[in-house]
């Protein structure tokens, strides 16, 4: 058998680009899916080869149910297996309750629930098709159990994923597919704002301190985590969302004093 090889959607930057470069690290080739974000995700595919593994480029719009059909008919005419998907794609809009319309839920649940839900699907039945025991990664959020402001969709989808990752373990079980989570919470990112620097750190420094490990975490840390969940070692984890917050949800009030 050659090498495995893993897709990994919204793979242009941060948590994303983390888990496509540690999965080619760890020896596999890799399907590097992006939207919009074309040179970071170019990016990507060069420190993912510089590992020594294969990476190929595919942009789709995975909201629809054309772009999810569409990245993978690229990845089958790049790829001849799929071992391990890994569904990072996600927006992110926080709005109050009250003000939400429609079409922030659709935009929010397009991409994070319903996108996620059909490349899921689709990598499923490629799995299936192939023979292979794949695994299947949601990467969630802490949202889905932690409580903030103005994130009512956010939080809704996340939740929503976690217990999509239970059901699709239980059915995709008799195939020898295994579907785990990772819940990240704060997690040090490529800036896109035009925000001064010194004012960012202040905020993360800010936050840091109400977390009990003290920091944000890495991408490159949630794509080890990525790495283990589809190895050999964590044969017997399905069905499982790892929440990956350095304890950010655990203390009423933190005094790290």
């Amino acid at each position: 058998m050659g090498r495995k090889v893993a897709l990994v959607t919204g793979a242009g930057r941060g948590i994303g680009k983390g888990i496509a470069v540690k999965l080619a690290q760890a020896g596999y080739d890799v399907g590097v899916h992006y939207h919009t974000s074309k040179a970071m995700a170019a990016d990507t595919v060069r420190e993912a080869e510089a590992a020594g593994g294969r990476a190929e480029l595919l942009q789709a719009d995975i909201s629809s149910m054309e772009g999810v059909a569409s990245l993978f008919a690229q990845f089958e005419a790049s790829f001849e297996r799929l071992d391990v998907h890994v569904n990072n794609s996600g927006i992110t809009r926080m709005k109050p309750f009250l003000e939400t319309t429609p079409a922030l839920f659709d935009e929010v649940m397009n991409t994070d629930l319903k996108g996620l839900y059909f490349c899921s699907q689709y990598a499923a039945r490629l799995m299936v098709e192939q023979g292979i025991a794949g695994t299947i990664i949601q990467i969630s959020s802490n949202h889905a159990s932690g409580c903030w402001n103005h994130a009512t969709v956010y939080a809704a989808a996340k939740a929503a994923v976690n217990k999509l990752t239970k059901n699709m373990a239980l059915e995709l079980a008799v195939h020898g597919i295994r579907v785990a989570g990772i819940a990240p919470g704060y997690t040090r990112i490529e800036r896109l704002d035009a925000a001064p620097v010194q004012q960012v750190n202040r905020a993360i420094d800010s936050i840091s301190a109400r977390i009990p490990l003290g920091r944000f975490a890495s991408p490159g840390e949630i794509g080890e985590a990525v790495v283990f969940l589809a190895s050999e070692g964590a044969g017997y984890i399905t069905g499982t969302t790892l929440e990956m917050d350095g304890g950010a949800l655990l203390p009423v009030w933190a005094d790290r004093g």
